[in-house]
């Protein structure tokens, strides 16, 4: 636990950020700047009322505009002097980029170098600067040109330049060509696969022709040369390559097949080591018949966690104690101390009569804040660790905030509606901030009750255990209206939202899926013309009141389906319903068994968070204090997990 409080305004993030300013009036109205930024994005110069935005706070952005408009003609102490100015905004990084590429686009590279700062993200302006880079440190932007090569896509024509060189001066041999060709070719791309072949010379053409002739036959690899290209260079990439194709597309026979090949061809132990590795991982995966005493032997030696995870889960699947004691003392120290193997451990422990040892593992699992860490404490009979971190601030030391111009500038892009550059705004004070400076952000914005920007907040900052601010009373008389209205625990509804969309009314997945509660319109629909209301449609569905209203009744349903399991209404709220039943067929007699039998692991990590999260907002609501609360309730963690959960339909 933490007490801390604030006391003065920032002092690290750039001049603009060192005084507590007086809240500005601004000279210019909001309606000015928003039309002046929009006609900034459009080049529309002779549409900015200049006079009205020059004092406004958000003149930087306009200004950001023209500079990015006017490069690369512009010069560096130009660009240099409106990142210094702007050095505590976003805007500062977004033009260094945008100069990196300008002037890398026009062969400007010594003005490159002199606004850049270290290796820029992004592949073209790596290509750019590295080209800069290649007269005066040339070990440097070869390694780092070499790297950039080997890529199974095509790169940016940004890396033209540097390509041609490093192929001049002999960085990118034959064997570089070969080896992203066989990266293309692992990867599908066969455009890219064909175009670098036809760079090589007839040397090659043994090993192009083989590599056609697995494309076509993936089989064909078992009667492929143990040698191919010059010297063999081609061998090794061939076989990494040909064989992850195979065990991709048929695991049963590529292990049969690399049984067959492993002790004709000479590789270097790395590249044996992945093949195997991908081999162990799909054997695991896809359940090969015979497979299991081939993936023991080699385990040892393929330094992978993955591979580790599964076969601890295939053991705990067929309750071999033993086994799991076995396999989670080959991970490395670092996997073995999460909370979840130590858990694991206590469980073995105690099936094989060793109390003692099963305890002191219970111990140090539940230490930790996690679904397992709460499991283990369960197991002891002992209050969850929370590991609470509390902040004070007073209203004082919030005016400050208030003042400071990153502040000003996040409220005022909220007022003209540009919701990503305040979140752009404020998570870079955040980052660039130290703790208590990050913190003061934190209290801010909880107060605002800008709820999904302050768990960003907590999550830019890494203010793991401020669960307050982390875990926000957002919603909460929605919450509890909608948790007494179908019966479903109200904190449970929090947690499913918390994980779902972190508070983002208007969040949209990839699938589809809107909202505080993530519904997707179908859903939607059919739960609304259940409750004999209207459909809301794509976006009636962002309401946050309505969407809980849904959501709420949509978990009801899957709760009543599996006679009121939580663990088992989680999973089918994550995968859907008819996953779950199929998944209670494996008969997993407890809880934690099914848990890490759930073969999706987004799905195995959702059922453990919502669980986890729900601990936590019941906690917060009995002031911090844990005393009371379950992660399941009895029947949750004696009844068995299988058909017969299923209610009768």
């Amino acid at each position: 636990m933490q007490a801390s409080s604030f006391r003065s305004p920032f002092r690290t993030l750039g001049a603009a950020i060192l005084v507590g300013l007086p809240i500005v009036s601004w000279a210019a109205s909001d309606t000015a700047m928003r039309d002046a930024l929009e006609a900034a994005r459009q080049q529309q110069w002779n549409h900015i009322d200049e006079r009205a935005i020059e004092d406004h706070v958000l003149s930087g952005y306009v200004d950001y505009h023209r500079l990015r408009n006017q490069l690369p003609n512009v010069s560096t102490a130009q660009v240099q002097s409106f990142i210094n100015q702007h050095n505590d905004s976003p805007l500062s990084e977004w033009l260094r980029g945008q100069a990196i590429a300008k002037y890398g686009h026009a062969g400007r590279y010594s003005d490159l170098l002199s606004v850049s700062d270290g290796e820029p993200a992004g592949t073209a302006r790596q290509c750019y600067y590295y080209t800069a880079l290649m007269d005066s440190q040339p070990q440097q932007a070869a390694e780092a040109g070499l790297a950039l090569w080997l890529e199974g896509s095509s790169q940016p024509d940004a890396c033209d330049a540097l390509f041609d060189h490093l192929r001049a001066n002999g960085t990118i041999d034959a064997t570089a060509i070969w080896e992203r060709k066989m990266l293309a070719w692992q990867a599908g791309e066969d455009r890219l696969s064909t175009y670098l072949g036809g760079l090589l010379s007839g040397q090659w053409h043994t090993a192009i022709e083989t590599a056609d002739q697995v494309n076509t036959n993936t089989r064909a690899v078992t009667s492929a040369p143990a040698c191919l290209g010059p010297e063999c260079a081609a061998t090794a990439s061939f076989y990494k390559a040909a064989m992850q194709r195979f065990t991709r597309e048929d695991t049963p026979a590529a292990l049969s097949s690399w049984q067959t090949i492993a002790p004709n061809v000479n590789l270097p132990p790395s590249d044996q080591q992945a093949i195997e590795e991908e081999l162990a991982f799909y054997a695991l995966v896809r359940n090969v018949p015979g497979a299991l005493g081939w993936v023991d032997d080699v385990l040892p030696s393929l330094d992978s966690e993955r591979v580790l995870e599964l076969r601890v889960r295939r053991a705990l699947a067929d309750r071999q104690w033993q086994e799991v004691i076995h396999w989670i003392a080959e991970m490395p120290t670092s996997q073995q101390e999460n909370s979840r193997w130590q858990y694991w451990l206590g469980r073995a422990n105690e099936q094989l009569g060793s109390q003692e040892a099963a305890t002191a593992r219970y111990r140090q699992a539940a230490t930790d804040r996690s679904f397992y860490g709460f499991a283990a404490a369960e197991q002891l009979g002992q209050p969850y660790q929370l590991n609470l971190e509390r902040n004070h601030f007073d209203e004082a030391s919030r005016e400050r905030t208030a003042r400071l111009p990153v502040v000003q500038r996040t409220e005022a892009l909220l007022r003209i509606g540009e919701d990503g550059l305040a979140n752009s705004e404020w998570l870079y004070a955040v980052q660039n901030g130290t703790p208590q400076q990050a913190r003061a952000l934190a209290d801010y914005a909880a107060h605002q009750q800008w709820h999904a920007r302050l768990v960003q907040t907590t999550i830019a900052g890494s203010m793991w255990d401020a669960l307050d601010w982390r875990f926000p009373e957002a919603y909460r008389e929605s919450f509890m209206h909608w948790g007494r209205q179908t019966g479903v625990d109200p904190y449970m509804l929090m947690a499913i939202t918390r994980r779902e969309s972190a508070y983002n009314p208007v969040a949209l997945s990839p699938a589809g899926a809107r909202g505080l509660m993530q519904l997707m319109p179908g859903t939607a629909s059919l739960v609304s013309r259940q409750l004999g209301i209207s459909d809301p449609g794509p976006y009636g569905i962002l309401d946050p009141e309505l969407n809980i209203r849904l959501g709420s009744t949509y978990l009801r349903d899957k709760l009543n389906r599996y006679q009121g399991n939580r663990l088992a209404a989680a999973a089918a709220y994550n995968a859907g319903p008819g996953r779950v039943d199929q998944w209670l067929g494996s008969g997993m007699e407890s809880f934690d068994l099914f848990v890490e039998s759930i073969p999706f692991k987004e799905t195995r990590d959702y059922v453990q968070a919502v669980l986890s999260y729900r601990v936590i907002f019941e906690s917060l609501a009995n002031g911090g204090n844990s005393e009371g609360v379950s992660l399941l309730s009895d029947s949750e963690q004696q009844v068995r997990y299988d058909r017969a959960l299923l209610a009768r339909q």
